[in-house]
C-alpha cells in the first residue's frame, strides 16, 4: 500500500468547455481519490487531488491527456495540503 499524498495541478490548453471537470470528477472517483476542481480565470483547470500516491499519480498521467474534447498543453503539478477523505467535487 502506498502512502497518502495530495497534489495540487494547474492544467493548460483547452481545458475549458471541454467537460475536463466534469472527467477529471469521474476519473477522481474511480481511483477513489478526494479533492476539487474549478476553471480559472486565466482559463486553466485548477485541482487537488489526494489519495494513495500511486493513484494520484495515474490520475495524473490521464491528465496529461483528458477527455477526447480537450487539448491538454500544460500539466503542472506541486504538493498541497490534504483536503481531507471527502469526495471529489467541482467549485464554482
Amino acid at each position: 500500500m502506498s502512502g497518502r499524498i495530495a497534489r495540487r495541478l494547474s492544467i493548460a490548453g483547452r481545458v475549458q468547455g471541454a467537460g475536463f471537470r466534469y472527467w477529471l470528477r469521474e476519473r477522481a472517483a474511480a481511483h477513489g481519490l478526494s479533492g476539487w476542481c474549478r476553471n480559472t480565470p486565466d482559463g486553466r483547470v485548477s485541482a487537488v487531488v489526494a489519495g494513495p500516491s500511486d493513484k494520484v499519480e495515474a490520475l495524473l498521467a490521464e491528465c496529461r491527456d483528458g477527455p477526447p474534447a480537450a487539448s491538454v498543453q500544460e500539466v503542472v503539478t506541486d504538493a498541497a495540503e490534504d483536503p481531507g477523505d471527502t469526495p471529489f467535487e467541482i467549485r464554482r
